[in-house]
């Protein structure tokens, strides 16, 4: 996201698209990025059940294969294998959402008195559109606001879309915006949904779902975000 610029009129805001940053993972062997670790994480045992690895604790080449491609697939870096806490970080919210099923609203956190309204919860990373209290669309993984940036939280509504937009700060696209929240949008982005530490505020998504959501909204549609992203 950014400035938005439009006929007539400008709303400020932050941006969505965020690079890749690299983290720490705590108390990570010193070894170069290219490499692959012989040393077990702290967190070997979780890794190993989530990848289908036989659960030892102890690291493998095998192992450290397994985990380096998780890890490079999902832009965790430095991605040498190490079972530390981003990489299991990033495999728990996985098993949240997956044991969500088709049943996101369960706690009726997200109003059902609305009508059509898209549905953010940013503890689990998770957006869907229902109508009422029918579920239309998800829930699909979805990637927002990193520390610092946290995505708004509260009722809103979609006030700007813009299938072409660019931001003027960061002069990256940000295909299919739907602008709820003084600059903080729906749109799409080429990057894997789990890619820490997150956006500069919008609700990142992959192409197929922005293009679904550009499909199922409007203008004047509501929007609520609620939760707090992990990290932040």
């Amino acid at each position: 996201m950014g400035d938005i610029r439009r006929r007539g009129a400008m709303a400020l805001g932050l941006t969505g698209l965020v690079a890749p940053l690299t983290l720490a993972l705590g108390s990570m062997p010193a070894q170069a990025a290219s490499s692959c670790t012989t040393q077990a994480g702290p967190y070997q045992k979780q890794v190993e059940k989530f990848l289908g690895r036989p659960v030892d604790g102890k690291q493998s080449a095998a192992d450290c294969k397994a985990i380096k491609a998780f890890q490079t697939k999902h832009g965790i870096t430095p991605n040498i294998g190490y079972a530390g806490s981003v990489t299991w970080g990033v495999m728990d919210l996985m098993n949240k959402q997956k044991a969500v099923g088709n049943k996101p609203n369960a706690a009726g956190k997200c109003p059902t008195n609305k009508g059509r309204i898209a549905c953010v919860n940013l503890t689990l990373q998770i957006s869907w559109i229902q109508d009422g209290s029918r579920l239309v669309y998800g829930p699909v993984p979805v990637r927002t606001g990193r520390n610092g940036y946290e995505t708004r939280t509260g009722l809103k509504k979609i006030y700007w879309r813009d299938i072409d937009h660019v931001s003027n700060i960061y002069n990256v696209p940000m295909p299919y915006s739907q602008f709820f929240d003084g600059g903080q949008a729906f749109h799409s982005v080429n990057l894997s949904m789990w890619n820490p530490p997150g956006s500069h505020g919008c609700v990142n998504m992959t192409p197929a779902t922005a293009k679904k959501y550009w499909s199922l909204l409007k203008n004047g549609d509501d929007v609520f975000v609620y939760g707090r992203k992990p990290g932040t």
